[in-house]
């Protein structure tokens, strides 16, 4: 099934006047990755969530060092348990649809404003706001409106790339994270299709 339908997807991309077809399908990649994020908001225990990232390395994410520049980077470190069951329960999740997805964690970064981290990432390494290498970035408007609403907000503003954000929530009801399930529903014709 994920072959007929990566095949199609591929001729429907390829084809002249295939506008409508391609139409569809990408609608149906939205709706299909709605629906995974509304059941992640769902499974993904927020609470966990929070016990990713240690203490340690959140102390140090912002530590400025003359002597190590890598110094944030290279004490990253997570709570294994926690990034371990977080990391199955979101892949099992990219496999709710039949093409290549991820479902990727994003967390704000507490006394930091306006800044998250991407805490999980995932197998195809999928996702269409993050910045290779980067400990943390600037919050996008859309994982703000999340994170303040509740509401999930469906993103295509990379060409080729469909990301529907999604609240993880905590057992106090609190919003503590953005899901992210994405793909990249355009396939160049220079790409292998798997």
């Amino acid at each position: 099934m994920k072959a007929f339908y990566l095949l199609a997807l591929t001729l429907a991309l390829a084809l002249p006047g295939s506008a409508q077809v391609n139409s569809e399908i990408t609608g149906k990649m939205r709706q299909d990755l709605d629906a995974v994020a509304r059941v992640g908001s769902v499974m993904v225990d927020g609470d966990v969530c929070l016990r990713i990232v240690t203490r340690r390395a959140k102390e140090l994410m912002f530590a400025v060092d003359p002597r190590d520049q890598f110094v944030a980077g290279d004490n990253y470190d997570v709570d294994d348990a926690a990034f371990n069951a977080t990391k199955k329960t979101l892949i099992r999740l990219s496999h709710l649809v039949t093409f290549p997805s991820d479902v990727n964690l994003w967390m704000p970064i507490e006394a930091h404003p306006g800044k998250i981290q991407m805490v999980v990432r995932n197998k195809n390494e999928m996702s269409q706001f993050w910045a290779w290498g980067a400990i943390y970035q600037d919050t996008i408007p859309q994982m703000e409106s999340v994170l303040k609403t509740g509401q999930r907000v469906t993103v295509t503003e990379k060409p080729g790339w469909i990301s529907v954000l999604a609240p993880v929530y905590s057992s106090l009801g609190e919003i503590v994270g953005v899901l992210e399930s994405v793909t990249r529903a355009k396939i160049d014709a220079h790409e292998n299709v798997k």
